[in-house]
C-alpha cells in the first residue's frame, strides 16, 4: 500500500552521525524531509517510531558510480532499475549517481531522455553522469543542454577503444568547453597505448585466461594517464574528478596537483582496499575481472593510509551486475566483461574495514559515503545531511551483529560477490527514501517506481566548506 506523503516518523534513542561528531538525539521526519533533531521532540499521535537505540544514524549513502542495466554496446548487464535500486536500499544506499550514455547518433538530449525512460522504475532516487562519446568538433554548444537537463558532469575515457576512447586533443576540447559552462568531467584514466600493447603481447604468447587479466593493464598505465588528464585540466583551468583510483600513486598525484592549486578530487572502491592481486592465482580468478585490475598485495595497506589522511574525497563502488553465467563463458580476459557486483557490500564492508579496524571514524564514513559525494556531485544540501530542511535519507546501522558476506543473501542478479565470505561487523537495520522505510529488520519494504530523478546543481557545491547545513527554505526542490 501506498505511503501517505504526509507520513510521520521519528527515529528514536539513536547516535546520529554528522561530519562534526556524534549526537545522541532522536530525529523527526515529516513526509520527505527531516523535521527536527533533537531529545524530546513532540509528536503527533500517529506519529510511526523507528527504535534506534544503540544504532547509529547516518545519511543515507550517495553511491556516485554506478552502472545498473548497463550496455556497452559490446557487453550489456541482465539487471534493471528495479533490480539495481534495490540491492541499494538493501544496502544502505538512498541515491545512485549513474550514467547516461551517448550512443553513436545520438545528442547529448536524446541520451539523458532515454536513460530518463530506463530508470522508472528505481526504488531510490538518482542522478546522472553523461557519457560523452560522439561530440564533434563544432558542436561542443550541446555540453550546454547538461546544465538545463540537471546532468552537470562529462565522463570521458582514456582507453576503450572502439566505444568509448577519446584522445588528448578531444578530451582538451571538451575540457575546455566544461571549464566555460560549469560542468565536471570525471575521468576513467589509464593509457590505451599501454594497455593495448601489453595485451597483444599476452594474446601473442597464448596466456589470456583469467589468471593474465592483471598484467594486461598494469598501474603505470592508470597513473601516466591521470598525470596527463591533469596537465590537460590545469591547461585550460577545468576541475576534474578522478575515477576508481587502484594505487597509492594515483592518489598522490591528486593529492599533488591539489596541494598546488589545481581544482581536483577522487575516489577509490571497496575492490582497491580490500583485494589484490593474488586473487588471479586462486581457484576462481573469473570474480576478479575489473577495470583497473586489482593491484599487488601492498596495494590495500597504501591505499588505506590515503583514505584515512584524508587524500580520497569519496568512496564508490563502479558496480557492474554482470552475471556469474557471463563471467566464466570463456577462460579468456579479452572476452570476459569487466565489472564487479558491490552496490549492497558498501556500507557494511566500509564499517568492517574501516570503523571497526580503527582506520575511520564514524564522522569520517559519513563524509566519504554521504557529505562528500552531494558536495562534489551538486546534491547538497537536499542529499547527504542529517540536517532540518534535507531529504529524509536515513541509515539506521546496528553495530553488534556479525556475519560473513555471502551471495545467497544479496539481491543482485550476479549469483556471485567478490567478497565472498569476508566477516562483517553488524548490519542495516533500516533504509529511509525521502521519508519512507525501503528496507527493514532484512526484508525489502520498498516500492517499484518511487524513486526520482535528482536534478543536480553545477558542483562541486559547497565542497570543503566546512559542513554549513540547510533550513527548510534553502533545500532545492525538484
Amino acid at each position: 500500500m501506498k505511503q501517505p506523503a504526509t507520513l510521520t516518523l521519528l527515529v528514536q534513542s539513536g547516535t546520529l552521525v554528522t561530519p562534526q561528531g556524534l549526537l545522541e538525539a532522536d530525529l523527526l521526519v515529516q513526509g520527505e524531509r527531516i523535521k527536527a533533531i533533537g531529545q524530546g521532540l513532540p509528536v503527533a499521535h500517529d506519529t510511526r517510531v523507528i527504535e534506534a537505540e544503540g544504532c547509529y544514524v547516518l545519511p543515507g549513502v550517495i553511491d556516485g558510480h554506478v552502472h545498473i542495466a548497463l550496455d556497452t554496446g559490446i557487453y550489456k548487464t541482465p539487471d534493471d532499475w528495479f533490480t539495481g535500486t534495490r540491492a541499494a536500499a538493501c544496502g544502505g544506499v538512498t541515491t545512485v549517481v549513474d550514467f547516461a550514455t551517448q550512443f553513436p547518433g545520438q545528442t547529448l538530449r536524446e541520451a539523458v531522455g532515454a536513460r530518463l525512460e530506463e530508470a522508472r522504475d528505481a526504488v531510490v532516487d538518482y542522478a546522472f553522469h553523461v557519457m560523452v562519446t560522439d561530440l564533434p568538433s563544432g558542436r561542443e554548444g550541446e555540453l550546454a543542454d547538461l546544465l538545463e537537463l540537471g546532468t552537470p558532469s562529462v565522463k570521458l575515457y582514456t582507453t576503450y577503444r572502439p566505444n568509448y576512447y577519446a584522445d588528448d586533443a578531444t578530451i582538451l576540447r571538451l575540457m575546455e568547453t566544461c571549464a566555460d559552462l560549469g560542468l565536471l568531467p570525471l575521468v576513467h584514466c589509464e593509457n590505451d597505448a599501454l594497455v593495448t600493447a601489453r595485451t597483444q603481447a599476452l594474446v601473442a604468447a597464448g596466456e589470456t585466461g583469467w589468471r593474465y587479466h592483471g598484467r594486461s593493464r598494469p598501474a603505470l598505465a592508470e597513473q601516466e594517464a591521470i598525470q596527463r588528464v591533469l596537465f590537460l585540466a590545469e591547461a585550460v583551468g577545468c576541475p576534474v574528478h578522478i575515477c576508481h583510483c587502484s594505487t597509492a600513486r594515483s592518489v598522490a598525484l591528486v593529492a599533488e596537483a591539489r596541494e598546488a592549486g589545481q581544482s581536483v578530487t577522487c575516489e577509490t572502491c571497496p575492490q582497491y582496499l580490500l583485494l589484490d592481486d593474488t586473487t588471479y592465482e586462486g581457484e576462481e580468478p573469473w570474480r576478479y575481472i575489473l577495470q583497473p585490475p586489482l593491484r599487488d598485495p601492498e596495494e590495500p595497506d597504501r591505499l588505506w593510509a590515503l583514505v584515512e589522511g584524508g587524500m580520497v574525497d569519496l568512496l564508490a563502488t563502479d558496480h557492474c551486475d554482470y552475471t556469474r553465467e557471463q563471467k566464466l563463458a570463456a577462460d579468456d580476459f579479452t572476452k570476459t566483461p569487466g565489472g564487479l557486483p558491490g552496490l549492497e557490500t558498501l556500507l557494511p564492508l566500509m564499517v568492517t574495514y574501516g570503523v571497526a579496524e580503527g582506520r575511520l571514524t564514524w564522522p569520517q564514513l559519513a563524509e566519504l559515503l554521504s557529505v562528500n559525494p552531494a558536495r562534489i556531485w551538486g546534491l547538497w544540501p537536499r542529499k547527504g545531511a542529517l540536517l532540518p530542511g534535507s531529504d529524509a535519507d536515513i541509515v539506521v546501522y546496528d553495530p553488534e551483529p556479525g556475519g560473513g558476506v555471502r551471495a545467497e543473501g544479496l539481491h543482485h542478479l550476479a549469483g556471485y560477490t567478490p567478497y565472498e565470505g569476508l566477516p562483517v561487523q553488524g548490519r542495516v537495520r533500516t533504509t529511509i527514501s525521502r521519508g519512507q522505510v525501503v528496507y527493514r529488520e532484512g526484508r525489502f519494504t520498498g516500492r517499484r517506481g518511487r524513486g526520482r530523478f535528482v536534478p543536480r546543481g553545477p558542483g562541486p557545491v559547497g565542497f570543503g566548506a566546512g559542513g554549513d547545513g540547510p533550513s527548510a527554505g534553502s533545500v532545492c526542490g525538484g
